[in-house]
């Protein structure tokens, strides 16, 4: 809701970090994870061919509840606590030296966190800072005013209407260009407009109370209130009703529709584009972007079909909602009591946890190089590196050994994976933050300077040569990536620590967590959409036909299987949507298994505490994906999310996997085997 499932991201995430153990200095209570297996996680009461998720980790759930304040809890998430641990320790340092000069790093995270912790004068300041932005709201008065105020609201990261960003050309990726969207919805998905399955209309409710305490708070009546929120809820609705639905998306030809002003004015009349995207465009027939045309054309027709006052309402709700964080309680509450719906939690997370965040959100590289210096060190970078050029390499090695591809098309995806950037821990070149001011003075405002910042900073790369060096998360953040138009993968330090990678856990271990990790993100190059895109990250099919149709008909195997499984009772998976994650992890535990063969460990074949290298290797991967999750939270993954929830990662993965079944040696009939199994790489 309204930018809501921002705090849900790093559960959402595909993969995450590790710090080694709490910090007392901070009074936390994180529980620790071992840099290795934990036997005391098994369950032995189910066996390993009827249900390895619950063999591996059936014991770790009955003794990790999920704490009040989390949607989900498992290893992620306690991973993703301990690293909040350690910039908490970072930032109470920080925040302690009041001298820090004037302008640097230090005085700068060291003051957004303090002026975050000080509720009191959150309190005071109540929305002083957003008072100006109100105003021009509540003064409009025409169509242009609407579409300036669009913009404006996207320079401040409450985006409402339409936005631009800048985005490499999908047809010659060394050009960064302008892109032209459709802002967000406030629910995030479509189908929480469209649906009316009764936890589809609480979820609507929710949000139409919450929109309308946000006008309550500022003196409107509670019934006008109402009224606006429900009006409000329409317009969104007409925005819905133009969006495809996400596994659409998944076609990287459904979102390039390259155009020139004159074409957008054939498809929006009622906005002067030249007025508000034309600084960024050499000619009028410069093309730049519109990944869904469609909506721009939802927006505009609702611009003449919209009384001006419902406006109003979208864009100053909007506004609030996506700065309540930074306000005073009674917006903090209500924000919260709108996601209990989705997340199904009864508690906020503390203070200090949520302003860590912000910190980590807004000045991200600051806090990131402070976070490097002491737990990513260069022998850390080194290995890690090693590692991802070694299961490289067994990727180089798989590919011409695929029956169903053709020697052209394997040719070419060697020339591809030779071709990936590859991105460990942290940027060669942190971020410049001298042009963003942030003082003690107003959270909000610090807030407000910070999306500004933002902005200025993504639009200056519109019209220049792309640069292949930016990162799209900061240095702790709780996850990996593949990008398309960049060809490149990133593994920023915070996953590279236990349970995922240690120096002290024996090959095993480490493949089956930190190597699967890389070999998915490896493999989202040759996905159903990462395929789509050449070595340069152009979007150019250089696949023969029947190696086209080949790979289709072994996508549609992982469709089927994850659009069968439950996500909880009554509610199936989006095998469609989750394609691309579902065909990496197999990617990614197949890859990994390979690099593992090559091991002395494996060579050796000793038994480490009873289990042999390669269960061990399958242990690891199964209590990476620890976790117990709330129902509620559940179902919104089922709306939104491409990742299926880890339980059917573990399964659903390695139930296609013939190592797997004989590394435990289970029948041919037996549940962990698949009868039609998947098989891609």
């Amino acid at each position: 809701m309204l930018r809501l499932l921002v705090r849900a991201a790093a559960v959402i995430a595909m993969a995450s970090l590790t710090i080694t153990a709490g910090f007392s200095a901070t009074g936390s209570s994180t529980p620790s994870i071992k840099p290795g297996l934990d036997l005391a996680n098994i369950d032995h009461t189910c066996k390993a061919c009827d249900d390895f998720n619950q063999f591996a980790t059936g014991n770790w759930s009955k003794t990790h509840p999920i704490p009040a304040a989390y949607p989900s809890w498992g290893n992620f998430e306690i991973l993703q606590a301990q690293n909040e641990d350690a910039l908490h320790a970072i930032l109470e340092t920080s925040a302690a030296h009041t001298t820090a000069p004037a302008g640097s790093n230090e005085q700068k995270i060291g003051s957004f966190y303090r002026a975050c912790m000080n509720e009191a004068a959150i309190e005071a300041t109540d929305t002083t800072a957003l008072k100006p932005e109100l105003a021009r709201i509540d003064a409009m008065s025409s169509t242009a005013d609407i579409n300036a105020e669009a913009l404006r609201l996207d320079e401040l990261s409450a985006s409402a209407g339409w936005g631009i960003g800048p985005a490499p050309d999908r047809k010659d990726s060394s050009r960064t260009i302008l892109s032209v969207s459709p802002a967000p919805l406030g629910m995030q998905d479509r189908d929480f407009y469209l649906k009316d399955d009764e936890r589809t209309k609480a979820v609507r409710a929710a949000f139409t109370t919450y929109l309308a305490s946000l006008e309550t708070f500022r003196g409107v009546p509670d019934a006008q209130a109402q009224s606006d929120a429900q009006a409000v809820i329409a317009l969104e609705t007409v925005f819905a009703k133009a969006r495809p639905p996400r596994a659409e998306l998944r076609d990287p030809a459904r979102t390039y529709h390259p155009m020139t002003l004159a074409d957008l004015s054939q498809i929006a009349p009622h906005v002067a584009w030249a007025t508000y995207i034309g600084r960024f465009l050499s000619t009028p027939e410069t093309k730049f972007n519109v990944p869904l045309p469609e909506s721009l054309t939802a927006y505009d027709q609702a611009l003449a079909a919209t009384p001006l006052p419902v406006w109003k309402s979208y864009f100053s709700m909007f506004l609030v909602s996506a700065y309540a964080d930074a306000l005073p309680k009674r917006y903090v509450d209500a924000k919260f009591k709108a996601t209990t719906v989705i997340f199904g939690t009864t508690e906020q997370l503390p203070r200090w946890k949520r302003c860590v965040q912000a910190t980590d959100g807004s000045l991200g590289e600051a806090l990131g190089a402070v976070y490097v210096k002491t737990y990513f060190p260069p022998a850390s970078k080194a290995r890690a590196i090693a590692l991802v050029e070694n299961l490289q390499s067994v990727l180089r090695e798989d590919i011409p050994k695929l029956a169903w591809m053709a020697p052209e098309t394997k040719t070419y995806a060697g020339k591809k994976l030779d071709s990936f950037g590859k991105k460990i821990g942290y940027p060669d070149r942190f971020r410049d933050y001298s042009k963003l001011v942030i003082s003690d003075s107003s959270y909000v405002a610090n807030q407000v300077a910070s999306a500004e910042f933002e902005s200025a900073y993504q639009e200056s790369h519109i019209g220049k040569p792309t640069d292949r060096t930016t990162w799209n998360m900061s240095p702790p953040t709780v996850n990996a990536y593949y990008r398309s138009s960049y060809n490149d993968i990133s593994f920023p330090a915070g996953i590279l620590r236990p349970p995922f990678f240690s120096p002290l856990a024996d090959d095993a271990v480490n493949y089956g967590a930190i190597g699967a990790v890389i070999g998915h993100e490896m493999t989202h190059g040759f996905d159903d959409s990462g395929r789509k895109f050449d070595a340069n990250g152009n979007q150019v099919d250089w696949w023969t036909p029947t190696d086209s149709a080949a790979f289709d008909a072994r996508a549609k195997c992982i469709v089927d299987e994850f659009s069968a499984f439950d996500v909880v009772p009554g509610t199936k998976g989006n095998g469609k949507l989750q394609q691309g994650e579902a065909i990496a992890d197999l990617g990614g535990i197949t890859i990994a298994y390979q690099a593992f063969q090559k091991t002395a460990q494996y060579k050796a074949h000793k038994k480490i505490d009873g289990y042999t290298p390669e269960q061990r290797f399958f242990l690891a991967y199964g209590q990476v994906w620890a976790n117990n999750i709330r129902p509620e939270f559940a179902q919104t993954l089922a709306t939104i999310d491409p990742h299926p929830l880890g339980k059917w990662r573990v399964i659903g993965t390695l139930s296609n996997f013939p190592p797997f079944a004989r590394a435990f040696a289970c029948p041919a009939t037996s549940a962990m085997v698949r009868a039609n199994r998947c098989e891609i790489w």
